[in-house]
Order: structure tokens, then sequence, then C-alpha cells
């Protein structure tokens, strides 16, 4: 399988467990690895046989922005199902990352990476 990468997809969401998460929201960055067949739209050169990224990444803005869940590990999911209704996606890699986590020690980034494929 073939690879189009989308790194660093930034929005503001009222994801988390706590009140203030919810209330404040915060900056969700999102990275994915689509895998599909690229070999049909290089051959004709044509962008409806392959994955419009500017449209998925639209999609992932909006579930990041849209209904508030408690964990990353939703959102994450959430974001694999809207990537795999393009018909030329096989496979995700996603990876959310909450920079502003409410951890009372020093960090750099939390992270959750998830892969989903076609059944």
């Amino acid at each position: 399988m073939d690879r189009v990468a989308l790194r660093g997809l930034k929005a503001r969401g009222h994801h988390g467990v706590f009140p203030r998460e919810r209330e404040e929201g915060q900056t969700f960055i999102v990275d994915l690895v689509l895998s599909l067949d690229t070999r049909p739209a290089a051959a004709t050169d044509d962008l409806t046989k392959t994955v419009h990224y500017g449209v998925v990444a639209e999609e992932v803005v909006d579930v990041v922005q849209g209904e508030p869940v408690d964990l990353i590990e939703t959102l994450a999911e959430r974001i694999a199902q809207v990537c795999l209704k393009h018909e030329a996606v096989r496979e995700v890699e996603v990876v959310v990352h909450k920079p502003d986590a409410p951890i009372t020690v020093p960090f750099d980034d939390v992270t959750v990476t998830i892969t989903r494929s076609r059944v």
C-alpha cells in the first residue's frame, strides 16, 4: 500500500474528563497516514481515483471541533472512521496529540495512536 500523510492538523476542541477542559477547550493536533493504492490515480492523473486530502483534513477538523468526548482514544476512533469512509482509503493510522493535557508535571506531549483497517 502507498501512503498519504497529513501532519499537524490543528483544531480547538472541548474534549476531556475535567470540567475546565469541557468549558475552556484546548488545541488538539492530529497526524494521519492514509494507506491506499495510488497507482490508478497516477496512471490517469485523476483525483477521483485517490483520496482528496483537503476534504479529509476538513472532516477531521470538524470531528475535533464537534461533539465533546471524555477520552482522546474515542476522538481518535471517530477520526479513523471518518477517514475510512473514503473509498480509496484501506487503512488509517491516527495520532491525536493533546499538548495541553492537565498533567501536574512538566511534559512535552500526550498522544494516542491507533490503526484501523477496512474489514
